[in-house]
């Protein structure tokens, strides 16, 4: 607009040629400014475009996230340090953000056979995160773009069959048993989680934290069984424990029997050793009662002999003129005052 006022400014000094000079003089004096403006207008306008396309260029990665960036829909490289990055604005290449914090997902209530036949109602839940590694990132959004809720479905299917596959292997006993020492809980989960790991590491790019049983019960027949199990398995400890009962009461029995006839031995032993002494003591007695009175020493031993040889139930019919009963008879004999012996 000012240059054409400009030209026609200079056309109309070209009748006035008295104010050409002036004219034409203020005329260069003002056509540099107003020049200019255009030209920073583009500068401004070219500033702001690159602060627009530097803006639409930077990309936050948020602290527990992955961003991948896209190259025309293909993924070419993973960030996973928080913080700022530089990519291509748009459409060249795009951020899409992958959740890389922890999550938990249950299998819900399984029916399951164990190794001896019967059935249980197991309920896991596994804890699981996607890897945080670029590899592993790009696998779970091939295998799931980038849906956690699809990423929990699939595991559930993962782990239902994995329970399966994990009871076979354990006895119910060992699963559910009144003695704390024989339950095995912790070596299901740990078989349970080996058999998962891998596959959802390979297949989904998912870390397995941690794997655990949040339920266990027992269907109805299973309970049943359960019970007559558990009554017969009593049933066989209160049978052994009468056994051994038993059997250690025959060992005290057996014990105290061998005691009673080593003591009774010993006992017969001392008697007998008694009995030897007290005859050697009685023949002494009898040795000095024959050496002072043989009449004396004869009705002793006639005395002794009616004492052994007549009982209360004895019957005997003898002479009483002859020995022993003679004594009986004839009375003590009378002893010589000096001498002891008869008269």
């Amino acid at each position: 607009m000012s240059l054409f006022h400009s030209h026609d400014h200079h056309d109309h000094a070209g009748h006035d040629h008295g104010h050409a000079g002036h004219h034409h003089g203020h005329q260069h004096g003002d056509t540099s400014t107003p020049a200019a403006f255009p030209w920073r207008r583009t500068a401004w306008a070219l500033l702001l475009i690159l602060f627009a396309a530097a803006a639409a260029s930077l990309v936050q990665v948020r602290s527990g996230e992955a961003t991948v960036i896209t190259r025309f829909g293909n993924p070419s490289r993973v960030l996973l340090d928080p913080g700022l990055s530089w990519r291509w604005p748009a459409p060249f290449e795009a951020t899409i953000p992958v959740d890389l914090r922890l999550r938990t997902t249950s299998s819900g209530l399984q029916d399951v056979g164990t190794r001896d036949g019967l059935r249980i109602i197991v309920q896991a839940y596994v804890a699981w995160q996607v890897q945080d590694d670029p590899d592993n990132v790009q696998r779970f959004m091939r295998a799931v773009q980038n849906q956690p809720d699809e990423a929990a479905r699939q595991i559930r299917t993962f782990v239902g069959s994995a329970l399966e596959t994990t009871a076979a292997s354990f006895d119910l006993s060992s699963l559910i048993n009144t003695d704390a020492g024989q339950v095995k809980i912790a070596d299901f989960e740990d078989q349970l989680r080996h058999q998962i790991e891998q596959q959802l590491l390979s297949t989904y790019g998912v870390r397995v934290l941690q794997v655990g049983v949040e339920r266990l019960t027992l269907p109805s027949v299973t309970l049943n069984a359960t019970v007559d199990r558990m009554r017969a398995e009593r049933e066989t400890i209160a049978t052994e424990r009468t056994a051994v009962g038993k059997r250690e009461a025959a060992q005290i029995r057996s014990a105290a029997e061998r005691d009673a006839r080593i003591v009774e031995a010993d006992a017969t032993v001392k008697a007998a050793d008694i009995e030897a002494q007290s005859r050697v003591e009685a023949a002494q007695i009898y040795g000095k009662a024959y050496a002072g009175s043989p009449q004396l020493y004869n009705l002793l031993r006639s005395l002794d002999t009616l004492g052994t040889v007549v009982t209360p139930g004895t019957k005997l019919i003898l002479r009483t003129d002859a020995a022993p009963f003679r004594v009986l008879v004839d009375g003590p004999p009378t002893l010589d005052a000096k001498s002891g012996s008869q008269p």
